[in-house]
């Protein structure tokens, strides 16, 4: 039977203010209060709050049959919180009706796979925490910025206890394959696969109102069609888009939002399902490892990050930005770690891009690549010193690895601890559970017994009551005075 697993990207960057070169050192605030409101509650007005209540009809009408997943990211949940906090209700609502999963990504929403494992390991952490704290459950699949996945990022997260991870079906990366199966990683076979169907995808977020596609005007038969038609084997369908494509990319007037709702029946009708990430990778076997020697992401034609790194600019800034990485994690100064974790957001160095793209960029207060790089590094500039003036640069580097190397081991020690508690109140809630049944059958028992005593007492009574009438008598004869001894005769 062929399933459905949709998932959604919700996610927004801190917009970065106009700053600069004479800022540095003087002003320590790097973002535009005004843009990032305007910016969240347009998209919230527009598209969140929309698709969401659209999700939730949808879910209410079908009940558990139809299901989605969400991964946000801690920078764009602090924009919410800020900003539009309705939309985390409505996350939360959703949540309750047992038909949405959350899923783990880095709390920057940045690049730290692709050069620091433990600022990558600390990000995907600390969003697995804030993700439990909203929604009351931790995240077991994982999804990385802009699918971005290699080999050597697989291992890593199945090394950090993930069953799974989602990524982008390329091409070049499947050949001949079909991204409707479940694989698993080439390194390590413990964290299965979930490919994204390029164009089954990108014909709901990029083309759906595009006039001049073949494909247009798109209705939700025809589109549950061409699922119903692939071959039986084919099982998994992974559709992945952003949020905002259903009302930004894709305005509400084109009816997107119809459309959607339609999917549940149409999909009912031919026989699909719709299932979230874990259930997926808890059911269904892996067919095979995907071979991912380079990296690929879910941007432009060539899949790969030159869209954040593709040029010189691009590398500088961002070999730049996590030269200070250990330092950041050894200060661990409150302030620093927020400014830290919105420089990071990979939104940064796309707007430094000078590759053509088919998707439209909006780089905001930039007028060119050039320009976005020029307050990029003058913000840099002045993060950096701050970071320094916490842990100077000169320290010997010896002296640096012993600090990381004690972290990493404190980190070890803490993640050890965790888990032994999570062992001990499993089996302390085990052990409540059997206590517990056992009290429940002790109860009846009991009661059969104190019966039992009742009914035994009542028999018994009368009886207990003649010796006593006896034993007065009895008593007068005692007191009576003793009969003198006869005398011995002669």
């Amino acid at each position: 039977m062929k399933t459905i697993c949709l998932y959604f990207e919700i996610h927004q960057i801190t917009h970065l203010k106009r700053y600069r070169f004479f800022d540095i050192g003087t002003d320590h605030y790097y973002y535009d209060d005004y843009e990032n409101e305007r910016t969240i509650n347009d998209i919230a007005e527009r598209s969140y709050m929309p698709a969401l209540n659209a999700l939730q009809e949808m879910i209410e009408k079908n009940g558990k049959y139809f299901k989605v997943a969400f991964s946000l990211s801690g920078v764009g949940m602090e924009q919410l919180e800020l900003h539009a906090p309705q939309v985390l209700e409505k996350l939360q609502e959703l949540n309750n009706t047992g038909c949405v999963e959350f899923l783990a990504e880095p709390y920057s929403h940045g690049l730290a796979s692709l050069i620091n494992e433990d600022s990558f390991k600390a990000e995907v952490k600390r969003q697995c925490t804030k993700i439990e704290e909203y929604f009351g459950k931790k995240p077991t699949v994982l999804r990385n910025s802009s699918l971005i996945y290699s080999d050597e990022i697989g291992n890593e997260v199945a090394n950090m206890g993930f069953e799974g991870m989602l990524t982008e079906g390329a091409k070049h990366v499947l050949g001949w394959k079909s991204p409707h199966y479940v694989y698993h990683c080439a390194i390590n076979p413990k964290l299965k696969l979930l490919l994204r169907d390029v164009r089954l995808s990108d014909d709901v977020s990029l083309r759906f109102n595009n006039s001049d596609w073949d494909g247009y005007p798109l209705f939700a038969d025809n589109y549950m069609n061409e699922i119903a038609a692939f071959p039986e084997e084919e099982q998994v369908i992974n559709i992945f888009m952003e949020l905002s494509a259903l009302g930004i990319a894709q305005p509400l007037s084109s009816n997107i939002l119809e459309f959607l709702k339609a999917w549940p029946e149409c999909a009912k009708q031919r026989g699909i399902t719709f299932s979230t990430p874990s259930e997926i990778c808890k059911k269904m076997k892996s067919v095979g490892e995907i071979n991912v020697p380079d990296t690929l992401s879910w941007v432009d034609e060539e899949r790969d990050v030159s869209s954040w790194l593709g040029n010189p600019m691009q590398r500088e800034a961002f070999n730049k930005l996590y030269s200070v990485a250990d330092r950041v994690r050894i200060a661990n100064d409150p302030r620093i770690n927020q400014d830290w974790d919105y420089l990071q957001a990979s939104n940064n160095f796309r707007f430094m891009t000078t590759k053509p793209s088919n998707v439209g960029l909006d780089r905001g207060i930039y007028s060119s690549p050039f320009d976005a790089f020029t307050n990029y590094m003058n913000i840099l500039g002045d993060f950096i010193t701050r970071v320094n003036d916490l842990y100077p640069s000169d320290v010997d580097n010896d002296q640096l690895e012993s600090l990381l190397t004690t972290i990493k081991n404190q980190d070890e020690e803490i993640e050890m601890k965790d888990k032994e508690i999570v062992r001990l109140q499993a089996k302390i809630e085990k052990i409540e559970k059997e206590a517990e049944k056992l009290r429940g059958e002790k109860k009846p028992a009991a009661k059969a017994t104190a019966a039992k005593k009742t009914a035994t007492a009542a028999k018994k009574a009368p009886a207990a009551k003649k010796p006593a009438a006896k034993k007065a008598p009895a008593k007068k004869v005692a007191e009576k005075p003793a009969e003198a001894p006869a005398e011995p005769k002669a």
